[in-house]
């Protein structure tokens, strides 16, 4: 499948038959744990194939599944399944793919949960894995093993914003029978069409810019119907880290605005970034947007126009409680972990380096901020972060 060009009907109307619910314009909260059958055969013909039948909220619901197809169809896949958090999509891939005395391939700076997903909980399973530097796709190349079974990529990932050759890595490894997995969270299905390049499947957190309103948690993975039954019949059935149906409505509503979202979060940011970059106190900005950032893989003038406002930067500070003093002086930015609300946040690396359940890399520096910029004027934003940068 294409990437969408018709992205109104996509949001507004793909997968919705209103003459199904009198005609309304919001489709209704479907919030029934089960589904009655008017005989016998009809149940069973519906449990022969769970993937694409209404039997238990577990497995499909029709609420959750106007939200899969449209997300499936921004993304340009045959198929996607809802779940629970991000973490759970990325969890369920690997999952599907894996087994015992298995490989892994990870980019060496991904976020925090996949980092401790790939090097604990999967080492638990007998599946090996090694952090690497994946922007060059000869390295990947040269660490592939005969055990190699999956590349789990993040392109760009979501604190300093390495990218992968994504069309190259995908082609190496369907060359030699590999599964790739791409986060795909940053970029979003309109900044970056990745299975299109080659990827096998694609996760999101749609806690980010996908429902966009900050009061959601949910995540999303796309792929070939082949695959996502894979997924379906083992890990999503199993485990059942589903999305609610509540939920997935929630998340259908932030889907409607995401394109203008992102155009007025990419305006603000080119405003902010601009003004950062010059500013004598920030010694780097870490963007795919920056301008000392001109190696951008596979970024498209598509991605470009739909960027997003989640960068990092570096303070000329010689100590940490100089970075504290400036994250604690922001009054427009709430300090929380997460990005790609309606509100604009600031997020220190110091703040959870030493968390115990978090395993940062030692490649991220310790003083690195990063901000996810909401729907503020430019203006607003800036002055705030004048007056933060005037304490330091």
């Amino acid at each position: 499948m294409s990437h969408p060009t018709d992205l109104s009907y996509i949001l507004n109307h793909l997968g919705e038959d209103r003459s199904q619910y009198f005609d309304a314009v919001i489709p209704p909260i479907v919030q029934s744990a089960m589904f009655a059958h008017p005989d016998v055969a009809t149940m069973r013909r519906r449990i022969g194939d769970e993937f694409a039948e209404y039997v238990y909220t577990r497995g499909q619901n029709p609420t959750v599944a106007i939200v899969a197809r449209k997300i499936a169809a921004l993304e340009g896949a045959e198929s996607a399944l809802m779940f629970a958090s991000g973490a759970a999509a990325m969890a369920a891939g690997a999952l599907a793919v894996l087994r015992a005395g298995d490989e892994v391939l990870c980019v060496d700076k991904p976020y925090a949960w996949t980092r401790t997903l790939v090097k604990k909980h999967l080492a638990q399973f007998g599946v090996t894995s090694r952090l690497i530097d994946a922007r060059s796709p000869e390295t990947v190349a040269g660490a592939i093993t005969d055990r190699t079974r999956l590349i789990l990529l993040e392109s760009p990932n979501s604190l300093t914003f390495e990218q992968q050759d994504l069309a190259a890595i995908a082609a190496l490894a369907k060359a030699r029978g590999i599964r790739t997995l791409l986060d795909n969270s940053f970029a979003t299905p309109l900044g970056q069409s990745a299975l299109n390049l080659g990827i096998d499947l694609v996760a999101h957190s749609a806690t980010k810019y996908l429902n966009g309103h900050s009061d959601v948690v949910a995540g999303a993975l796309c792929g070939s119907e082949s695959l996502m039954r894979e997924v379906f019949a083992g890990p999503y059935m199993t485990l059942g880290a589903i999305l609610s149906p509540h939920d997935a409505w929630l998340l259908l509503r932030g889907l409607r605005t995401l394109p203008v979202r992102l155009k007025q979060i990419a305006e603000t940011t080119a405003e902010v970034l601009d003004w950062l970059e010059q500013h004598p106190k920030v010694a780097r900005v870490h963007s795919p947007w920056a301008r000392q950032e001109p190696e951008r893989f596979g970024l498209t003038e598509r991605q470009l126009k739909h960027g997003n406002g989640l960068f990092s930067i570096e303070l000329r500070a010689e100590r940490i409680d100089q970075v504290e003093t400036f994250v604690d002086g922001l009054k427009r930015f709430l300090i929380a972990a997460s990005w790609g609300g309606y509100e604009s946040l600031v997020f220190p690396v110091c703040g959870v380096r030493d968390w115990p359940s978090l395993d940062f890399p030692a490649s991220v520096p310790v003083g690195l901020v990063r901000f996810s910029i909401g729907l503020e004027s430019a203006d607003v934003l800036i002055a705030d972060l004048q007056q933060a940068l005037d304490r330091v």
